[in-house]
Parts: C-alpha cells; structure tokens; sequence
C-alpha cells in the first residue's frame, strides 16, 4: 500500500510538472494554399512581450512556453492563428491567406493607406524586392524595378552620386531629379561640398520600403519640391516582441571592365612614322605603355553592419551600426563610412499616444583621385615610360620646353603624377533626426493629431593640396592649398490632424489637414593658398537661407471598400519667389473602382480589377538660385579692379534680376489599371499619363540697356511627356521545395518642348570654346542632338569636311544642321528574376534602354589625326581614327553626326547566388556570392552606353565587381 501511495504521488508530481513547467516550443509555419514555408512570420505569446519569428524555411523556436498559453500568429496578407499550447510543443501551423490580401499599408504623404484602396500610382518595393550586390547609395536598390524610373550612376567611384528621372525628364534648367523624404523629412538634395551622393547618410541595410509616387494625384499632398515625383524611404523600426540580432559582413573585388578604345604603342608608332617629320618621329620613346592601366587597379570594399530589433521595457526599438570601406579602381580613390542609427516607438495611454522617434548619424572620408587623368591616360604618349630618372618633377616623364627647361604651357600633365601628386580630401558629418507624436484624441478617438519635428544637418571639411613637384610650366609653382568648410541645416515642422470615420459600416472617409513649414540655411567658406601668396583676395565667405511655408489639406473617401474618391490641395509660399508670385495653389483629384467586387464580376477569373483616374498640378522651383528678383552686386576680382590713380579699388556690379519669376506648373492626367488573377500568382498594373508644364523656366535674351545684363531666367517655355507603363509580377512555380518569381516592367516614354521662343543652345564639348552638341527646341525632345549630316564614300568612309546642304543655299552653315536623335530611351526595361530551391537561391536583374544615343566627345576630340604631333607634343588618337580617317579640327567635324551613335543596350546587372543554413540554436546563416555589371550587349563604340544626358567625356568606368557575403541572425 505504501509503494502504491508513494507510485501515486510520483504521478501526481510528474503531471503537475508536465502542466506547468516551462518548455521550449519548436515548429513549422506554412502557407496552405501550397504548403511552403512561411519566413518571417511573427510569434508572440499572447498578452506578453515573447515572441519570435520565423527563419527562411519557415522554422522557429520559443523558450519558456508552459501548457495553456496561446501562442499567436501573424503574417502581412494572411489571416491571424492562434494555437494554445497542450502536451505538444512540436507544432505545424498553417496560415490561410485572407481576403483582404491588400491591407498591406502603404506610406503616403503624410499618412498612411491600404494599398487596395490607392487611387494614385505608386509602387511600393520592400527590402525582399530591392537589388542584391554592393549597394553603397541607396537609389541603386530600385535600379530596374519600377515601370517609368531610370537610375543613372553618375560613375563607376565608389558612393557616387545617381540620377533619377521619374517619367521622363521634367525642366529645362532647374533639377528634374525626384524629392526624397526620409521617415517624414524632406531632404535637400543639395549636399555639402565634399558629398557624393546626398543619400549616401543611410546604410543601405536600415532601409524597409521604398514607395515611388509617380503622378501628381499621389504628388500633390507634397507640393512644390514634388514636380518630378516622390521617394518615400522609411526604415526598419523595433518591433514588439524579444530581441533579435543581425550581423552582415561582406568584401567586393572590383576590376575594369573596359577601357577606351586608343591605340597601342605599335600602332602609334607606325601613325608617326607615317606622318610625322623627323623631328617629332626623333620625340618617340622606346617604352610600351598602356596608361589606362597604370591609372586603373584592382580595387577591394567592405561592408560590415550589426543590427538589434526588439523590445525593451516594453518600448520596441531598433539600433544598427555600418561601416563601409571601398576603394575605387582609378588609384587613390576611396570612401570610408560609418553610420548609425536609433529608433523608438514607444505607445501611451492605452496607444492614444504613439511616438516614432528616429536619428541617422553619418561620418564620412572621402579621398577623390583627380579625374583628368581618365582623360589624360587616353592621350598620353604610349611610347613614353611613367617614370624619368633625370625628371625633375618627382621622376615622372614630362614633355620639357627646350628654352625655359619647365614643363611645354601646352602640354598634357602625366597621368600618374595627377594620381600621386595631388591629395584631395574630405570629410562628412551629417546628423538627420525626427520625432513624429500621433495623439488619438481622448473622446474624439476618430480624430488623430500630429507632430513631426525633423533636423538635417550637415558639415563637410575639405582641402586639395597638389605637391610643388607636379610637372607645371610655372617655374615659380611652390604647390598650393585649397580648402573648405560648409555648413548645412534643414529644419522641418509639420502639424495636422486627420479624420477618420466608418459611417454604416460602407461609408469611409479619411480627412487630412495641417500646415508644414520647412527652411534651408547654407554656410560656404573658401581659402586659396595661391591667391595669398599673389597678393590677392584668398577667403571667400558664402551665406544663403530660403524658406517653404505650405498648407495641405486631403480628403479620401470609400464607398463598400468598391468606388474611392480623393482630392487634394496644397498652397506653397517660397522665398525664391518675389512677393507676389510667390504662392502657388497646387490641387489634385482621383477616383478609383474595383471592378472585382462588382456582382457581374463574381465567378471571374480576376482576383483584383481596379480602374484609377487622376488629375493633378504640381509646381517646380527646385534648383534656382536665391533672391534673383532682389538686385544682387558682386564684387570685382583681384584682376578686375578699377585703377584710380597708382591704387586700385573694387568695384560692385548688379546682377541681371527678373521680378516676374514664377512657378513652373506641371499638370498630370493619368489612367491605371490594377489587375490580380490566378489566386494572386499573377499582378500588375498598366498605366497611361499624359504630363504637360507651363511656364518652363530657361536663360532669356534681353536688352542689355532694360536690365544690368543681356540673359535672365524667364518663364518661357511648356513641355510635354506622355508615356505608358506596364508592369507584372509572376510566380511561376510555387511549390515546397521550389520557388520562382519574375518581375517585368517596361516604360514608354516620348518627350516634347511644346513652346519655346528661342533655341537653348545646350551639351558642352571638349572640342572648341563654347561648342554645343545639344539643343532645347520647340517641336523637338529637350537635349536633342543638333549637328551636321555627315557624307560618307562608297566604302562607308566619312568624306572629312564634306556634309550635306540640308537647305540647299549652296553653303554649309549653322543653318544646315539637323536635330538627330537624343539620349534619352524611349522604351525602358527591366526583368528581375528570384529562383529559391530548398536551401539555394538564385537572383539575376537585368535592364535594357532602346532609343537613347550618345555623342562619342572622346572619338570626336581625340580621333583626328593633327592631335597626334600638335604642338610638337605627341599625343595618342582614339581608335575611331582608323573609321573616320579624319586629319584636322574644325567645329563643323565635331558636331558631325558620324559621332552620334546609337546607345541602346541590355544589361545584367547582377547575379547573386546564396545558400542558408538550418536553423541552428536560433540562429540562421546565409552565405552568397553575387558578381555585378555582368555584361553590357550594344552598339555603342565607346565606354559606357548609359551616361547621364548622353555625352561620353572623361566618363569614370562602371567596374566589374564580384562580392562575397555572410548574413547572421541569431
């Protein structure tokens, strides 16, 4: 009896601990429509803090869980499960998607919307969507990924700053580059002097989603700075639950991919011997030098970044720290930067009172290799050795002036003393903070108010020393010093309120109204070593502040989640502007309907199918100049001055100023539509614009004797842009083991200045002073090509000096010449392709432009055979030479059509190859290799077929780079 007693009490004992013991609960999350894993899915213990997240095979793992407790999960699309725990703590769950796959958030101008109740056009890219590789600037994560929005590296160095054209270019002479907003703030896309890239302040990895605002019924809320659409960038955030880590840590090998086509010390050789006269074959050395290869390396960059996420005291908060190291493949160039940032969101008040709280601290060095040796390796001498023992420049060869000893006035620098001898250098430090308070008003819980703080500050130090040894034809040249400092600061203030009310439970509506106020202060400070020794003015101080004040208001509104309404109206103020033009009033409206849910539609194979309409007027003032309807005086310089006598005083002159500056006023149709079929393994959209602005702003002739000079800014000018878009995304195959998704997106775009009242001579060229390749025009496309039409022999030589009389007056003048292409694409796509298999997964992204051209100002300035003896230097000829044949410079033969050629290309950006570990203690591995700038296919003879507005000159080489990455979370 006693055993069985003491058996009894054992029982007891062990079910007791069993019950309420705490246990480590392990399972498996998947998708039922077909049974994949679910990564990311989050875990959390009901009513408490504990949570977890699921791995990439869907897999997780939560500590000190005991019987009874209901574990909940979440999934963005999926319907929440919750599981209460029992005597099994091994568990499958399946999620089931739910019928509002669309409640995705999508973050508007200030606010937030469901994506399926969107009226305007904007896309949104999650940090899954973005490009794979060594992304150093944030833009390069959306390169080909959004129908309408070409990315444009502005070079190959490392951080560099990129171009953004969203539907097509939008101005004349102010930026037509998008205005970006990061977690609330509008940023100035300015920078300080020293910077890059103006983004370059934002680890790449702290970045959540991109949303791209494309027509002016989603701009308009934005107002002004918003003409050439809309980046929104918001950031990872902590999250309620316990903390996970993530440590990344990556190395790239970078390399040439090409050089400029020249010709070898042979060729050049057998060209001077052929053509030279005994003296300037007796200047041919006996070396075999390929300069491009003495100025170009193989580069190395590193990237390595830690991350916490999670909760703490009850406050979710995120923290991470990056730093970044890349060389460039032209020597001595480098960017090193370390970043940080700090979020909180704490709630209060039973989450009446939510606020987000976020700081970016960057600290940039940057070292800029000087760029005129990409020039200077293309012409430089290859018969002539980089070093010279008897030189008295630091033992770098240079072409001597017989008479004075000093380096020939006429003479290009050797390639490789500009890398050593010149050290240009500088610093960065930027801070961006803001604080956003959103108070659900005690008993109007309907009406939320808002208040958004944001600071953008910014300093840089700089300084450019060139050693007294760098081969100069001024004997007195002791070296020189140049140095900066600026200063920038950005300060916002935003304040609104917003209504939001179901009425009869098919009755939404949504109201937004509040003021902003925004100011821009710049602090410019300059010293010239040389100008002091000359006796000269040497500190130049440079001081600036503009301001924008704005009052929006937006009002959306749903009936049965099936027909939207949404106006909006925004009024800007800007000191750019002179007091009476300075407001403008800038409204937009759109209508949406789903189509889907309409009961003739029930049965149908469309899972979503939503026409959106929308109207809108946006204004544009970004990029000009301050005060230009105040008169402004300049001081003389030291040159300039007027003599009175034996002394000599500065003078002051007026600059030329226009009181009648105004907006340029873009205004947007648009038609869209969202489709969705297949249960969803199919989605896209279609989209149809047409963009027209008035009141362009450009250089405009007047009388000199009416104004203190002969050309002011005016408004002058209308354009036109009409495109269409097209985009889907497919999953081809979905199964357990295997996944395969596709996006496509291709872009029409056509371009028009509609009214100009005179030509805008544009498109700089190295060959002759003032010679312009480009031209804005009414009738034409802006920057179009405007050049002679070349006559070519029966063999396809170019006949040098020969073009066609397009007006047949007998005489080849300026009045020949003919609008020839332009550089803009007018079809633009990309392909993105993501293949995961078990553990494996494949990404490749792939971009192609049709209809851009390029001018070839490296093969018109150096392929003409005179360049090779001129001056009695010998200088090497680009290998176009061997197709034109051509032997002398004139301005007529460089604006020859012969070097407009056609750009089109297909890229494959890159290829990243990865494969993740099993979850191991909670802790997942995933390591990857990715190569970039794969292969270019074109026609296009020069370097690079994609070079912002499409003239290739001393073009710093995109490299070749192949990286190799680990990414930890634990």
């Amino acid at each position: 009896m006693k055993k069985f007693k003491l058996l009894l009490i054992g029982i007891l004992l062990t079910t007791s601990f069993s019950m309420f013991a705490q246990q480590t609960v392990n399972g498996v999350v998947k998708e039922k429509a077909t049974g994949e894993p679910l990564p990311g899915v989050s875990v959390v213990v009901k009513g408490t803090t504990k949570g977890a997240e699921t791995d990439f095979e869907g897999n997780f793992s939560l500590d000190k869980v005991k019987t009874g407790d209901v574990l909940v999960f979440r999934y963005l699309g999926f319907k929440d499960q919750q599981i209460t725990i029992s005597s099994n703590f091994n568990i499958t769950v399946i999620l089931e998607e739910s019928s509002e796959q669309l409640e995705e958030i999508v973050v508007v101008g200030y606010g937030t919307v469901k994506k399926k109740d969107l009226t305007g056009t904007t896309d949104l890219l999650t940090s899954k969507d973005f490009n794979k590789g060594p992304i150093v600037s944030a833009q390069s994560l959306i390169s080909g990924k959004v129908a309408g929005v070409n990315v444009i590296a502005g070079s190959g160095a490392p951080g560099d700053g990129q171009t953004i054209n969203i539907r097509g270019t939008g101005s004349l002479s102010l930026t037509s580059q998008p205005l970006y907003v990061i977690d609330g703030i509008p940023l100035d896309n300015g920078g300080v002097g020293g910077s890059r890239n103006p983004l370059n302040f934002i680890n790449p990895n702290d970045i959540e989603t991109f949303v791209v605002l494309k027509d002016a019924s989603s701009t308009a809320i934005y107002g002004s700075r918003a003409a050439n659409g809309v980046i929104l960038i918001t950031t990872k955030k902590g999250k309620d639950r316990d903390f996970k880590f993530n440590i990344s840590s990556q190395t790239t090998v970078y390399s040439l991919r090409d050089k400029i086509d020249v010709m070898s010390a042979d060729q050049f050789r057998t060209l001077i011997n052929s053509i030279g006269t005994p003296s300037q074959i007796a200047l041919l050395g006996n070396s075999n030098t390929d300069w491009q290869e003495e100025i170009y390396t193989t580069a190395i960059g590193q990237d390595h970044n830690f991350s916490a996420l999670g909760n703490l005291y009850g406050v979710p908060m995120r923290a991470s720290i990056g730093y970044s190291e890349h060389e460039g493949i032209l020597k001595g160039d480098n960017l090193a930067r370390t970043t940080a940032s700090f979020n909180l969101s704490p709630k209060f008040f039973n989450e009446h009172l939510k606020i987000d709280f976020n700081v970016k601290g960057m600290y940039t060095e940057n070292q800029f290799a000087d760029r005129g040796a990409i020039g200077g390796a293309a012409t430089f001498d290859p018969t002539q050795s980089v070093y010279d023992a008897n030189s008295q420049y630091g033992g770098y060869f240079a072409w001597l002036d017989a008479g004075t000893g000093n380096q020939n006035n006429l003479a290009p620098t050797n390639p490789v003393a500009l890398l050593n001898l010149i050290e240009d250098t500088a610093e960065i430090r930027r801070l961006v903070a803001n604080a956003k308070f959103d108070y659900k008003i005690h008993g109007l819980e309907d009406l939320t108010a808002t208040v958004n703080l944001g600071y953008d500050t910014s300093n840089s130090h700089g300084r450019k020393y060139t050693s007294s040894k760098i081969p100069t034809s001024d004997a007195t040249f002791n070296g020189s010093l140049t140095r900066f400092v600026q200063k920038s600061d950005n300060k916002v203030f935003d304040a609104y309120l917003t209504y939001n009310k179901t009425f009869n439970e098919k009755h939404n509506l949504t109201v937004v109204g509040g003021h902003a106020y925004q100011s821009f202060e710049y602090d410019n400070y300059n010293f010239d070593s040389e100008a002091k020794e000359d006796g000269n003015t040497y500190e130049f101080i440079d001081k600036s502040k503009n301001v924008l004040l704005s009052y929006f208001g937006r009002a959306n509104y749903d009936y049965d989640g099936k027909y939207y309404l949404t106006a909006t109206l925004r009024a800007d103020a800007s000191s750019k502007l002179n007091p009476n033009d300075r407001w403008g009033i800038f409204p937009s409206f759109a209508a949406a309907w789903s189509i889907h849910k309409e009961d003739f539609m029930e049965g149908s194979f469309f899972n979503e199918l939503k026409l959106r309409v929308g109207y809108g007027e946006i204004g544009n003032i970004n990029g000009l100049g301050d005060y230009q309807f105040l008169t402004r005086y300049n001081g003389s310089t030291d040159t300039a001055n007027y003599q009175f006598g034996s002394a000599f005083y500065q003078t002051f002159r007026p600059e030329p100023i226009n009181k009648d500056l105004r907006w340029e006023v873009g205004k947007t149709f648009n038609v869209g539509i969202d489709y969705a079929f297949l249960d969803r393994r199919i989605t896209g959209s279609v989209n149809a614009y047409i963009k027209q602005t008035s009141d362009l702003i450009a250089s405009s002739i007047v009388d000199p004797f009416t104004n203190f000079g002969n050309r002011i800014n005016a408004n002058i000018g209308d354009m036109e842009n009409r495109g269409i878009e097209f985009n889907i995304n497919a999953s081809p195959i979905k199964t357990e083991d295997l996944d395969w998704s596709l996006n496509y997106n291709i872009s029409l775009n056509d371009n028009t200045i509609t009214k100009l009242s005179v030509d805008q001579p544009q498109g700089g060229i190295s060959t002759g002073v003032g010679n312009n390749v480009q031209v804005h025009r009414e009738g034409e496309t802006a920057n179009s090509f405007y050049v002679f039409q070349q006559v070519y022999d029966t063999n396809g030589m170019p006949l040098e000096g020969v073009f066609v009389d397009r007006n047949g007056d007998n005489k080849i003048n300026d009045d020949d010449k003919y609008i020839n292409e332009d550089p803009f694409g007018d079809i633009l796509m990309g392909l993105n392709s993501n293949l995961s298999y078990k553990n494996w997964d494949l990404s490749i992204q792939t971009r192609a432009s049709f209809g851009n051209y390029m001018y070839n100002d490296i093969a018109a300035n150096k392929g003409v055979q005179v360049n090779a003896t001129n001056n009695n230097i010998l200088s090497n000829l680009h290998a176009d030479y061997y197709n034109s044949g051509f032997t002398i410079i004139s301005d007529k033969t460089a604006l020859s059509d012969h070097f407009v050629q056609d750009a089109s290309f297909f890229k494959i950006d890159n290829i990243t190859v990865g494969y993740t570990l099993n979850k191991v203690e909670n802790t997942t591995f995933r390591f990857y290799g990715s190569l970039q700038n794969v292969l270019i296919i074109t026609d296009y003879d020069g370097l690079d077929p994609e070079i912002n507005l499409g003239i290739d000159n001393n073009f710093y080489p995109r490299p070749r780079s192949f990286v190799l990455g680990v990414n930890i979370n634990f």
